[in-house]
C-alpha cells in the first residue's frame, strides 16, 4: 500500500476508490432518495408516522455522531461503560458518516491543523476572492469526501484501537448502517400493518434523515469555518459561533467554544447557549451511565475570552 512519507497520513488509490464508493452509496443516493421521498408527496403527504421516525431516527443518530464520534470518543470528554460505548458506536453508525475510528482520526487531524495545510476539509485552502472562497465552501462541504488523505489510525486513535471490544463493533460500521434503514421501515411497516407504511418509515426514517444529518455535519465544516462570531481565540483558525446550528446540529453550533476548549464535554458554555448533546451527556450522568464529565470552569473560560489575537498558544491542544 503506498504510504506517503507522513507517517500520520496514508495516500492509497485503494482508499481513494473505497471512499468514491463511500460518496456515492452514503451521500450521492441519500439525495436521489430524498427526492424520490419528496415527489411521493404528490401522491400522498407524509402523517405523523413518517415525521416521527424522520425525528426520532435524526435525534438518534446525531446524538450518536456528537456525543458518541465526537465528544466521546474524539476528545474523550467524559468516560462511560463498554456497553454504552458500543450503543453510541451503533447510533453514530446508522448516520452512514464513516466508521466510529476513521471519523474519530479525521477529526483529531482536523484539530491538529485546523484550516491550514492538511486539513482535510478546511474552506479557507482554495484562494482568496469570491471563486476561491466558493471553491473552498464547496470542498469543506461535499467534495473533500470524494477522495482524501486517509489519516494513519494507529498515530491518530491508538487509544481507542487498543479497545478489542470498541474495535469489534466498529468493524460491523455496514450492517449498523443497514440497520438505521431496516428500524424505521420494519416500525413503518408494523405501525401501518402496509407496505407502504415500511417503504414510507425507510424513505423518512433512514434515506431522507441520512441526506439531512449529512448536510447538518458538513455543515460544521463550511458553515462553522466561515460565519458566525469568534468569542475565543484559536489557533489562527476560523473556527465560529452560530447559536442557529446549535439549535439544529445537536449543539455542534458552538463551535468556536469548541475549538477553545476541545476536551470540553459541553460546547455550550453559558447559560444561553442551547447544547442538545451535553443536556444527553448530563442524562447519562444522572443515570450512572457516563462520569468524569469534564467541563472548563468559569474562570478558565473568562481568562481565554480576555486572551487577543497574539496570545493563543496551541490552545487546540489544551487538555484542561
Amino acid at each position: 500500500m503506498p504510504q506517503n512519507r507522513d507517517h500520520r497520513i496514508i495516500r492509497s488509490r485503494h482508499f481513494h476508490k473505497m471512499q468514491r464508493r463511500h460518496f456515492i452509496v452514503f451521500d450521492i443516493l441519500p439525495f436521489v432518495g430524498t427526492l424520490v421521498a419528496l415527489g411521493l408527496l404528490f401522491y400522498r403527504p407524509v402523517g405523523v408516522m413518517e415525521l416521527s421516525l424522520f425525528l426520532g431516527f435524526w435525534l438518534i443518530t446525531g446524538l450518536g455522531l456528537t456525543v458518541g464520534y465526537h465528544r466521546l470518543f474524539t476528545h474523550r470528554a467524559f468516560a462511560t461503560s463498554t456497553t454504552m460505548s458500543a450503543t453510541l458506536i451503533v447510533m453514530g453508525s446508522m448516520a452512514g458518516r464513516g466508521p466510529m475510528l476513521s471519523w474519530a482520526a479525521m477529526h483529531r487531524r482536523h484539530h491538529e491543523l485546523s484550516d491550514h495545510d492538511g486539513d482535510l476539509h478546511s474552506p479557507r485552502l482554495h484562494g482568496g476572492g469570491l471563486i476561491g472562497r466558493l471553491r473552498g465552501f464547496l470542498h469543506a462541504h461535499l467534495t473533500w469526501m470524494i477522495a482524501h488523505d486517509y489519516p494513519n489510525v494507529a498515530h491518530y486513535v491508538p487509544d481507542l484501537m487498543a479497545d478489542r471490544r470498541l474495535v469489534a463493533v466498529n468493524s460491523y460500521y455496514y450492517s449498523w448502517v443497514v440497520l438505521g434503514l431496516l428500524l424505521p421501515a420494519a416500525i413503518g411497516g408494523l405501525a401501518t400493518m402496509s407496505l407502504w407504511g415500511a417503504l414510507t418509515g425507510m424513505l423518512w426514517g433512514g434515506v431522507v434523515r441520512m441526506f439531512v444529518v449529512e448536510q447538518t455535519f458538513s455543515a460544521i465544516n463550511s458553515i462553522m469555518h466561515t460565519f458566525g462570531t469568534q468569542p475565543f481565540v484559536t489557533r489562527d483558525d476560523n473556527s465560529r459561533n452560530l447559536g442557529v446550528m446549535a439549535w439544529i446540529a445537536w449543539g455542534e453550533g458552538w463551535h468556536n467554544n469548541h475549538h477553545a476548549f476541545p476536551y470540553s464535554a459541553a460546547f455550550g458554555l453559558r447559560w444561553f447557549e442551547f447544547d442538545p448533546g451535553f443536556i444527553f451527556i448530563r442524562a447519562l450522568e444522572a443515570l450512572g451511565l457516563a462520569w468524569d464529565v469534564k467541563v472548563p470552569s468559569e474562570e478558565k473560560i473568562a481568562r481565554r475570552m480576555l486572551r487577543q489575537p497574539g496570545d493563543a498558544t496551541a490552545p487546540d491542544l489544551e487538555t484542561g
